[in-house]
């Protein structure tokens, strides 16, 4: 089993080390992971084939990829400092992973290529998550699976109001974080069947699992 990492050619250098180090340090606090790591192994635990995990991060799924139904994993982020970490986390994969660092709005892979796409409290923060997932729909295989973990806008009127007004403060120091967006909908609007959906409550942070298709159809 080989793990390496490239960059993308002609990707937008991105660096945001303060957040990183936040994130990753709140990541490993125990309690959170105790809150996200079944989660995290519920999702990407279903990935199979060769797989493209979109926003990476530090590394957090990588031990949870199954090596009898995942072939290899294409793992993109876009934050140099994200990648450093995630680096370190190759170790603990039980499958060959290879990094890349790129935005999920321009993957540099061709159309159709993966079995799977796994996404883990990324769109939250992407700057344009409909382009993102119509990049996701574009090198997804027809019949393929994209598996989303996210936190999402509240159904209860009052907390997403609450969430709408933090959005200033979240965007700014939570790196781009929108805790007020309605995931679901732009999954469904960029033409995935889902077939499964689950949504947790969390106060502001309620968490949504989506397992989705892209349809096989003549496009």
């Amino acid at each position: 089993m080989s793990n390496s990492v490239r960059s993308a050619a002609g990707s937008q250098e991105i660096s945001s080390p303060r957040f990183a180090a936040f994130y990753n340090w709140l990541m490993d606090r125990p309690l959170v992971r105790r809150g996200f790591d079944p989660l995290r192994r519920e999702i990407v635990g279903q990935a199979q084939g060769v797989v493209l995990e979109v926003g990476a991060g530090g590394g957090q799924n990588f031990p949870f990829y199954d090596p009898t139904r995942t072939t290899r994993v294409e793992a993109v982020e876009p934050d140099e400092a994200m990648l450093v970490v995630a680096r370190r986390a190759l170790s603990a994969a039980l499958v060959p992973i290879t990094l890349t660092r790129a935005p999920v709005e321009a993957l540099p892979f061709p159309d159709a290529q993966f079995d799977s796409v796994v996404v883990t409290l990324v769109f939250c923060s992407v700057h344009d998550p409909e382009r993102g997932l119509g990049e996701v729909w574009r090198v997804l295989k027809p019949g393929g699976t994209l598996l989303l973990l996210e936190h999402v806008r509240a159904h209860g009127k009052m907390v997403a109001w609450v969430q709408d007004a933090l959005v200033p403060v979240t965007t700014r120091c939570m790196g781009h974080d929108h805790w007020n967006r309605d995931t679901l909908q732009t999954v469904l609007h960029s033409g995935f069947h889902t077939t499964q959906v689950r949504q947790l409550s969390g106060g502001l942070l309620p968490m949504l699992l989506v397992h989705a298709m892209r349809p096989q159809m003549l496009e």
